[in-house]
């Protein structure tokens, strides 16, 4: 498949923002608008047309942009269509549900104004004017306080939504209800990720102090933030959507007794606690394994209370036990055999089984799941899962299926 060459070079380059201002003229929109449903494949064919039509800078803009709002339709849904996007935009911006969570909760706790610093293209400024809220967005970026003036207004949020370009760290947010800081997680252009909390642009010491002038605020950090970087004082709450853990959030001003919080999107189950440590004990009829978010943020003692259970393993998040309780913080499977761990043993296991369609997890084992499914050879038409881990310190296979 041949592609247009379309410029990658770091957003704000100098052109750049000219570029995506040419897409807001009306020859920009109509362009872009033919371009709804562009395919990869004629991509080619499409751009030598237009180019007798239009000039070829633009034209360039137009695929390019067309590409993104494609990228973007898995976190923006239908509202990527009438977006604009950069491709670090694309790449960082909170998926949509996520977003609208972090502003129903901010609404909750009767915020009406709110600044979104280090905003980008303004995913989480229009979310948080959804929910009904007035909205300062800054960012130093000029093209991403373009692109993010641009999306207000394509969406309808323009009068709840002011972008104002300039450095996060100068910004005045007295007078504003609460903050939302997002920092950069990541290398210059868009590089390597940060898991340094110190390393973030601005660091996390710098939105914690700001966090002090406000009511409410809540600064965005990595879902791998360590338990001991999160302030005194600070709610942590990791958030996952359809399974996945998107995000962690520290929440200043909520006065929440629990410092953890774990939430599951869409359903908005939410499930705190203290990150208290669980009993463990042998393979029950049941296992039980968390939802990533409640792994993240150290509840699964919690879990284990709801369903009757117990860990397998005291460092391992799976819990087991003899009953099933569902739990919308963890997926149930019922066991159907617990063995030692030995591969020759399991491939008779599953040869005798019938079992083709193996789906394999592991926890605290260091073989791969594809290492591990080209030794055992699958072969028939049955389904089963395999889980591979340790209880106490011996090297133990699960066999079973998710329970009814």
């Amino acid at each position: 498949m041949t592609r247009v060459a379309v410029r990658t070079s770091h957003p704000d380059a100098p052109g750049a923002l000219d570029a995506f201002l040419a897409l807001l003229t009306e020859p920009g929109r109509r362009l872009l608008a033919g371009l709804r449903d562009l395919d990869p494949a004629r991509e080619l064919a499409v751009a030598t047309r237009l180019r007798r039509e239009h000039p070829p800078e633009l034209v360039a803009a137009a695929i390019g942009q067309a590409r993104l709002r494609q990228r973007a339709a898995a976190k923006f849904g239908p509202d990527a269509e009438r977006m604009y996007f950069t491709p670090d935009g694309v790449e960082q911006a909170t998926r949509a549900p996520v977003a609208a969570w972090r502003a129903r909760r901010f609404a909750a706790l009767g915020v009406t104004r709110v600044a979104d610093l280090c905003c980008g293209i303004g995913g989480d400024a229009l979310a948080l004017a959804r929910a009904g809220l007035t909205v300062l967005a800054v960012d130093r970026s000029p093209l991403a306080c373009a692109v993010a003036e641009a999306n207000a207004a394509a969406l309808g949020l323009a009068d709840r939504v002011t972008v104002r370009r300039a450095a996060v760290e100068d910004t005045d947010v007295r007078g504003w209800d609460a903050v939302f800081a997002d920092p950069a997680r990541r290398g210059a252009g868009g590089g390597r990720r940060i898991f340094d909390p110190e390393a973030y642009s601005p660091p996390l010491s710098w939105a914690v102090e700001l966090a002090s002038r406000v009511p409410y605020a809540a600064l965005k950090v990595a879902p791998g933030v360590p338990h001991e970087a999160v302030p005194a004082g600070a709610e942590a709450e990791w958030v996952s959507d359809r399974g996945d853990v998107k995000e962690a959030v520290l929440w200043f001003g909520t006065g929440q007794a629990a410092p953890r919080r774990a939430t599951l999107l869409p359903g908005g189950h939410t499930l705190t606690g203290t990150g208290r440590r669980a009993a463990a004990g042998p393979p029950g009829r049941y296992l039980y394994e968390p939802d990533g978010a409640v792994i993240r943020a150290g509840l699964v003692a919690d879990v284990a209370d709801q369903v009757g259970g117990r860990l397998l393993d005291p460092a391992i998040a799976y819990v087991t036990g003899d009953e099933l309780r569902p739990t919308p913080y963890a997926t149930a499977y019922a066991i159907t055999d617990v063995l030692p761990f030995n591969v020759k043993r399991l491939r008779a296991l599953l040869r005798e089984r019938g079992v083709g369609t193996l789906t394999i997890k592991k926890r605290g084992f260091a073989v791969t799941p594809e290492e591990l499914r080209a030794r055992l050879r699958p072969s028939g038409p049955n389904a089963s899962t395999l889980f591979v881990t340790r209880v106490g310190q011996t090297p133990t296979a699960l066999i079973g299926h998710p329970a009814a």
